[in-house]
C-alpha cells in the first residue's frame, strides 16, 4: 500500500514538473512583456507600452490578418477536398489506387525547405510567381494530406452495413452520404480541419519562399522583426 502511494505521488510530481517545464517559460515571457525594460531583467517596472507599440505596427497587423485569412481559406478548401478524396479512396477501386495513397505521405515527410524550393520553382514556371495566391496554394498542398490521412483513418472504423441499411429504406446516395456517412466521419473532418489550420497558420518555410514585400504572413513578419532586434513587442 505504501509503495503504491509513493508511486502515485511520484507520478503526480512528474506530471507537475513536466507541465511546469513546458508552460513556465511561456508564463514568464507573458509576464515580462509588461516590463518597461526591453530585456528580461529585474526590477520589474509595469508598463503597457509594448502592447501599444504592437497595435500601432500596421505591417505586423496586416501580416496577422493575412495569416488568419489564408489559414481559414486553406482549412475550408483542404477539408472539403480532403474529405471528398477520402470518401473516393474508401468507396471505389481503380487502377493505381495504392500508388495514389502512397503519394499522400511524402508531402508530410519531405522537409519543408525542399517543398518550399520546389513550389517556388513550380509557381514561377506556371506564371503564378510569389504572393498571397501562391502562399494559399502552397498551404493547401501542405494541409491536404493531413486531412486525407485523418479522415481516411476515421473511415476505417465505418461499418458499410449502415449505408446498405439506409439504401434498403429508400435513401439515395446523397441522403446516405449526408445522413449516415458524414455524421460518422465528422470527428475526423473536424480533426483534419484543425490540423489544416494549424499547419497553415504556423507555416514559415513555404511562406518565406513564396512571400513578397507587403504580402507576408505572421511567422515571416516575426522572423524579419527578430532579425532587426528582439523586443517584448515580438
Amino acid at each position: 500500500m505504501a509503495t503504491t502511494r509513493i508511486l502515485e505521488w511520484l507520478g503526480r510530481l512528474y506530471i507537475v514538473l513536466l507541465l511546469a517545464f513546458l508552460y513556465l517559460p511561456i508564463v514568464i515571457m507573458a509576464a515580462m512583456s509588461f516590463n518597461a525594460s526591453p530585456f528580461y531583467q529585474l526590477p520589474f517596472e509595469w508598463t503597457t507600452d509594448w502592447y501599444q507599440s504592437l497595435w500601432q505596427n500596421d505591417q505586423l497587423i496586416a501580416a496577422t490578418w493575412n495569416s488568419i485569412e489564408i489559414a481559414v481559406i486553406t482549412t475550408l478548401i483542404s477539408t472539403v477536398l480532403g474529405s471528398m478524396a477520402s470518401l473516393a479512396l474508401y468507396r471505389y477501386e481503380f487502377h493505381g489506387k495504392k500508388v495514389l495513397q502512397a503519394l499522400l505521405f511524402p508531402p508530410i515527410a519531405i522537409p519543408w525547405l525542399i517543398t518550399g524550393t520546389a513550389m517556388l520553382i513550380f509557381f514561377f514556371g506556371v506564371g503564378i510567381g510569389r504572393g498571397l495566391v501562391a502562399i494559399l496554394l502552397g498551404h493547401v498542398a501542405l494541409a491536404l494530406p493531413y486531412v486525407i490521412v485523418v479522415v481516411s483513418a476515421r473511415l476505417q472504423t465505418f461499418a458499410p452495413e449502415l449505408e446498405e441499411a439506409a439504401r434498403s429504406l429508400g435513401a439515395n446516395q446523397w441522403q446516405v452520404t449526408m445522413r449516415v456517412t458524414l455524421p460518422w466521419i465528422m470527428p475526423g473532418v473536424i480533426a483534419g480541419g484543425l490540423f489544416a489550420f494549424a499547419v497553415s497558420f504556423d507555416q514559415f518555410v513555404v511562406s518565406y519562399f513564396l512571400s513578397t514585400p507587403g504580402q507576408t504572413t505572421l511567422p515571416v513578419e516575426i522572423y524579419a522583426a527578430i532579425r532587426k532586434g528582439f523586443t517584448p513587442e515580438i
